[in-house]
This record gives structure tokens, sequence and C-alpha cells, in this order.
């Protein structure tokens, strides 16, 4: 019999509540399979199983909070057999028939008008809970129906709107008392995304106290790669083109593929080299806080998949729809603040990881070039690493590396 737990969905997760089972007891999973959504403080996640086998019991109801390791279900394996009917554990029992999901109930997962379940981000339902909007009403604007902070915000605007109309007769009559104070009215705005700042402080606080960090840094000649890139894109429609961020992820991979003490993890007390290299991205979430989820195996991918992986990720994370694998697998984190108008950033690692890479704006500046000065584009490249894992000799080779690969664009595509 084998127990599936509570993945860790990143260092900043100690616990996550189970939002909704997508199976049942009797049901064959496979590999891969998304069985069951939890909420964190950052997004509702679809786990995925890594076993095969036969749902046999489910430990935990839907709405329970429970600590990373937990065991949720134990499934079956191929031929084995553990009485005459699956079973449903007490806790799971207890949860009153109306309160079971769809899934539970019928092996699928419950279906909006798209067939699909509806999607909540973790930050829409706390904004709605906190506002009093009721969700069953609200349209889902983002991806496949997920229902979004700004839908939520919209609602809560429109009803307040017509509350304001019903109640203006009684405002005029009541004047200066009626009226509602600024501080009161942004309050639940302002507690948005205060959980996850607080997690995520406290994961960055243990890497800092835990991880011995050396940093460097390299101002990287960016002329060579954007006109290679103006010249890709000017044959190709809107939506074909590659933006320089997806160059970026791909040259980190690639170097990170050769410089393997920076692409693992460091686990009881040694470096664990990764099988594969998963480029955790930074994205900024509009309700505030950060995720940093993985774009899987980017040195064998083309450069239009790592694009078209990007442009998904981003929209699912903000929609609070990721996966278990995106929120566990990177071997190394990215993290691109250029958007932001800063010349450079110095991150601080995701443990379990070993090393982060930080590119900030591509700006026009005066750089010696050939022997000779002139204003050329660049980007200022810095590595944070993990002293155990790796040398200033090592990464300052690796920043070398992703410097080569920008010169030669080209070799990025494939």
């Amino acid at each position: 019999m084998i127990e599936f737990a509570m993945p860790a969905l990143g260092s900043d997760m100690d616990e996550g509540m189970l939002n909704e089972w997508l199976v049942k007891p009797g049901d064959t999973v496979s590999r891969g399979q998304v069985v069951a959504v939890v909420e964190t403080t950052k997004a509702a996640v679809e786990i995925e199983c890594w076993h095969e086998g036969t749902v046999h019991e489910l430990l935990v109801p839907v709405g329970q909070t429970v600590s990373v390791g937990t065991p949720l279900a134990t499934l079956l394996e191929s031929g084995e057999v553990a009485g005459e009917h699956p079973a449903v554990s007490p806790k799971q029992a207890a949860v009153a028939p109306s309160e079971q999901p769809a899934a539970v109930a019928s092996g699928r997962p419950a279906a909006g008008l798209s067939g699909h379940r509806r999607w909540v981000s973790p930050a829409a339902r706390r904004l709605a809970s906190s506002l009093h909007v009721d969700l069953d009403v609200v349209t889902g604007t983002g991806p496949q129906g997920a229902v979004t902070i700004t839908d939520v915000e919209h609602a809560a605007a429109e009803a307040a709107g017509s509350a304001a109309e019903t109640a203006r007769p009684a405002a005029e009559t009541a004047g200066p008392v009626a009226e509602t104070s600024g501080p009161a009215a942004a309050k639940p705005a302002e507690s948005r995304g205060a959980m996850m700042r607080r997690s995520i402080a406290a994961a960055m606080g243990r890497s800092k106290r835990e991880i011995p960090h050396y940093y460097l840094a390299n101002e990287i000649l960016l002329d060579t790669a954007s006109q290679w890139l103006a010249e890709r894109n000017a044959q190709r429609s809107i939506t074909e083109r590659v933006l320089p961020a997806a160059l970026l992820l791909k040259a980190v991979g690639v170097a990170a593929q050769r410089f393997q003490e920076l692409n693992g993890f460091w686990r009881d007390d040694g470096f664990v080299p990764a099988d594969a290299v998963h480029v955790g991205v930074g994205i900024s979430l509009r309700g505030g806080g950060l995720v940093a989820p993985a774009i899987h195996d980017v040195p064998g991918k083309k450069l239009d998949e790592v694009m078209s992986e990007l442009t998904d990720l981003v929209a699912r994370a903000r929609a609070g729809s990721l996966r278990s694998s995106e929120m566990s697998d990177p071997t190394i984190t990215v993290t691109n603040l250029g958007d932001q108008g800063v010349d450079t950033v110095f991150g601080i690692i995701y443990p379990p990881q070993v090393a982060l890479v930080g590119f900030g704006k591509p700006a026009q500046r005066v750089c010696a070039v050939d022997g000779g000065i002139r204003i050329a584009t660049t980007v200022h490249a810095t590595l944070a690493a993990d002293h155990r894992a790796s040398d200033g000799h090592r990464g300052a080779m690796f920043l070398a590396a992703i410097d080569q690969l920008l010169q030669q664009p080209d070799q990025l595509e494939k």
C-alpha cells in the first residue's frame, strides 16, 4: 500500500488546505494525474500523483489544513487487495454529503458551464470573503474561467453601486453620519497578500541564516541578441513573437546543464545534483507576493516552446492555477526585475536550491567594446549561489557561459 502525502510546494510552505478531491475510493490513477487541489498562501495548486494504483482511502476531508508530509490518501498497487470494498476514512465519512465535493461523489472534476471545475485563486477567495461577495455569481475572466482578484473587485464595485442607488434617499436624509470613512473602506485591500508576504519572509529569513550565500555580477552585451530577436520576430505574427525574457531563461537553462553544481539541491548536509534543468521563474502576483514555478526541461525545449510555456505559466500563476510539480520541481530560479526599472537585482536562494540568477533592466550604456568606446545595450546579470555546493570560480564561469550563449542567440533557437 502506498501513502500519498501533502507535498512541499516551495520552501515557504509549511501547510496547505485541501480544497477539492478529484478522485474517489476505487478510482484508478496514473502517474502525473491530478488528484486533488490544495490551497496555499500563494495559489490553489493542482496536486499530481506520481504513483500508479487504485485509490483505497481518502484520509483528509475537504476544508482541512494539514502540514507538509501528512498522508492525504492511500493507494493499492497493481494486484494488491485490501478488503472487499475500498474504504472512506472516518474523517472523510464525517463530512456531510452536502459538503462533499462533486469530485468525491462522482469521480469527476466539478464542472461549470465550460465542463471544467471553476477556479478561484486563494487571494480572490479571501478578498471575496472580506467584501462579502458571492463567488457563485462572479464571472471569471482568467484562464478557463478562473475568478481573479479583479473579477471580485468588479463584482464588489457593482454591488456597492447598486446598494448606493438603493440607499441614496436614506443617505441624503442621514447626511454626513451615513458616510463611510476612507480607512475602513480601504482595509480589505491593505490586508491582501499579507499572509503570502509573511510566509515568503520566513522562508527567505531561513535561507539567509542557513545558506552561506556568495554573490557575483556581470554586465552582458545584448546588441547581438536584441538584433537577432528583432529580425526573427519581424517575420512572425504578434502571437508568435519571442520576448527577451524567454531568451534569458533558455541561456540560463543551457548554462546550468553544463555547471551541475549550480543545478540541484542541498539536502541532508550534502549536494544532490538534479537529473534535469527545471528553471523556476519569479512571477509577481497582482494581489501582492511572488511565486516561482518551474518551466520543465528548459535546455531541451525550442525557444518557441519556452516562450509559450512562460506565457501560460504567468497567466495561470496570476489566476491561482498551478500544478504541484511546477511548484516543487525548480532546480534553479531566475528573477527578472527589468520591467521594474532596476539596473541590478541580487536575489536570495530558494532552499533547497543552491543558485538563483537575477537580471536587471536592459539599457543603453557607455561601454568599451573591441578597443573602442560606444553606446551599447547591456543587462546586469547576477548570481546568488550556495558556497557549500560551488565556489566563486565556478560561479564566474557559469555567468560567463550565459554571456557567451547570448552572443550566439541562434544556438538557443534549437
